[in-house]
């Protein structure tokens, strides 16, 4: 028989444990990176255990009536084991009951983009459109699947040439606050907004997961052109954050980053994702971003979030 408890500090070790050998595991549901914005939302993350052995996690925080799959989160949803479709039925079921018997409304599940998949999950889509979830919102984001054939646009293609002539350094940075003072320059000047993690926050995130969270840049004659900030997680490589100068685009610096990562720091990886390109739920396309990324062979894959009635389950 199934077993739903919520998650205590005291369980964190067990928690790590099973996110590290989950189908969907990934450095983002670990409680190191979860908690660090802990003060910013109400936790309500459940763990399913069968005769005592965990079966699935599901990282959650909880808003007035509403528990979301995590909305500290760019996606979420159940995390799971070896077990088949019937017994991840069973367990979005039971989760529904025990959200609506606590006075919970929805579930606001975000699911997640199949590269990041270890072993094929998707058993929990078809559970939620056989419960009568619905879709409210679809992101498009960009990937390179980096063991197929893929080419740079002409555009690319120059910007790498120059910056070949440009004497420009690659490295890995481990102090990021160059870095971020470029990044927030860049952000508040032409897209006036801000990063998600203050410079506090990411330097603690780098030191807590070093091999999942790195900072490379570029430099000409020791001047900081360009940075890029990647999250590793098994054979997907993410850009997080990325930051170029005015004398970084004169010379093509982030783009020579990025064909770095690509062509030799990672070529042994899997997949090279960008993110999204669109706002406003998905709704809005920033069509100049998803160019730049199109232009290094990315192509397209969607961010999914959708509503469960658990009320409505539950009768």
């Amino acid at each position: 028989m199934l077993e739903l408890s919520r998650y205590t500090a005291d369980r964190a070790s067990e928690w790590d444990a099973f996110v590290d050998q989950a189908r969907n595991g990934h450095f983002f549901f670990k409680r190191g990176y979860l908690d660090y914005h802990a003060d910013r939302f109400s936790d309500h993350s459940l763990i399913i255990a069968r005769a005592g052995r965990t079966e699935a996690l599901l990282p959650a925080n909880r808003t007035a009536d509403a528990v979301y799959s995590h909305q500290g989160l760019t996606y979420g949803g159940l995390l799971v084991g070896e077990q088949g479709g019937a017994r991840i039925s069973e367990a979005l079921g039971l989760i529904a009951a025990s959200l609506a018997a606590e006075g919970v409304s929805s579930l606001f599940y975000k699911s997640m983009p199949h590269i990041y998949h270890r072993q094929p999950a998707e058993e929990d889509l078809y559970v939620l459109h056989r419960l009568g979830a619905r879709l409210v919102r679809r992101e498009l984001s960009s990937a390179i699947c980096l063991q197929a054939p893929r080419r740079y646009s002409k555009g690319k293609t120059g910007n790498l040439r120059r910056a070949s002539t440009a004497e420009i350094t690659f490295g890995r940075d481990y102090d990021a606050t160059s870095f971020m003072t470029l990044l927030q320059e860049t952000l508040r000047s032409r897209h006036d907004a801000t990063p998600t993690h203050s410079l506090e926050e990411l330097a603690r995130l780098m030191r807590a997961f070093p091999e999942n969270i790195r900072l490379y840049s570029a430099r000409r004659q020791g001047r900081y052109l360009a940075g890029a900030v990647v999250f590793i997680n098994h054979a997907v490589v993410h850009t997080q954050y990325l930051a170029n100068s005015d004398e970084g685009r004169e010379v093509g610096a982030l783009d020579f980053i990025i064909d770095t990562l690509i062509s030799r720091e990672f070529s042994g990886s899997r997949w090279f994702s960008f993110g999204i390109s669109t706002t406003d739920g998905g709704r809005e396309l920033n069509e100049g971003l998803l160019h730049h990324k199109e232009a290094f062979g990315a192509r397209g894959i969607v961010h999914d979030m959708y509503v469960l009635d658990v009320k409505g389950v539950a009768r």
